[in-house]
């Protein structure tokens, strides 16, 4: 990319296109175009091909998704497969409709089978069944992966999918019932703090492991990847380690100032029992992550308590 180049970055108020938006602006790219949901409907095909006619950018960050935890992708299935679905197959095929010069995909660490091998490797996709609570979520990045890959094949166009791990930082999500596992912890830990509980409560056993990555970290390597790969085959990205939700939640007791006990309300259900990324190919392209995850958590936790004081104004 030149620095004077036409990139759009779909969905640039998330946590990851808001990343990227400013790690872009602060390299010196001159040329960003950016929708809000209000101004552009993804789902809304016509709208979509409009943009892309009247706007002609030349690279494409696809970051917009509808996401959530547990909680929201179990409840809401058809509307997680449907929006995303829809979506994908706007911006793909309106990207190959404008010939533009390349288009970033950013999927899920969770298009690998539940059961898979660990860490995951890039072709273990397709080989098992999925994580039934957010299968539908899953499905859906599954298919733009694949609508990358065959309009690749059929129209030689270059498309890549990036599979990030799961993620955190600024911007997140911090709904109590929507949110992913560690921006809600962190809002539990400090609703726990300032309300003088003597405990949390988490859900399931805190065995299954996880494996995050600060959502700056991944900005620098979607641009980083945009221009230095060209493959077919999905790339991931993450940091390479993982850990045990009950040492992920000891981490946030310990940087949000939690002085009391954490529990586990193991009838609740644990999701899949590890989930930690191959990130060999990607290291030997010559990129690593740069935040260690205290650093980032604590990163996490100064944006939460802003971004709820300003909510509170």
């Amino acid at each position: 990319m030149k620095k004077d180049s036409r990139v759009y970055i779909a969905g640039h108020r998330g946590m990851v296109g808001g990343a990227i938006t400013r790690h872009l602006k602060s390299a010196g790219y001159s040329n960003l175009i950016t929708r809000t949901s209000s101004e552009l409907d993804l789902r809304d095909q016509a709208s979509v091909l409009n943009f892309f006619e009247k706007e002609k950018p030349e690279y494409v960050f696809f970051a917009a998704a509808k996401v959530g935890g547990i909680i929201a992708n179990n409840t809401y299935r058809a509307d997680f497969l449907y929006d995303n679905l829809i979506m994908e197959c706007n911006i793909i095929h309106a990207s190959y409709l404008q010939k533009i010069t390349k288009l970033l995909f950013l999927g899920s660490s969770c298009i690998y089978p539940k059961l898979a091998p660990q860490p995951l490797k890039e072709e273990y996709l397709l080989t098992g069944s999925l994580e039934y609570t957010n299968e539908p979520y899953a499905v859906a990045k599954i298919a733009g992966i694949k609508l990358c890959e065959t309009y690749r094949d059929q129209y030689g166009c270059n498309f890549i999918s990036v599979m990030p791990t799961n993620l955190y930082g600024i911007g997140d999500n911090y709904h109590p019932q929507n949110s992913h596992v560690l921006p809600a912890l962190i809002r539990r830990f400090h609703e726990a703090k300032v309300a003088g509980s003597t405990s949390v409560t988490i859900w399931g056993t805190g065995t299954p492991k996880r494996e995050f990555l600060y959502a700056d970290d991944l900005a620098d390597a979607c641009i980083f990847l945009m221009e230095n790969y060209a493959e077919k085959e999905l790339i991931n990205v993450g940091t390479g380690k993982d850990l045990t939700i009950k040492e992920l939640a000891e981490l946030i007791k310990e940087v949000v100032g939690f002085e009391g006990e954490i529990n586990y309300d193991t009838s609740k259900p644990d999701g899949t029992p590890r989930k930690l990324m191959d990130v060999t190919k990607l290291h030997q392209r010559g990129w690593k992550h740069k935040v260690d995850l205290k650093d980032g958590i604590t990163l996490a936790y100064h944006d939460f308590l802003q971004s709820k004081s300003r909510a509170e104004r």
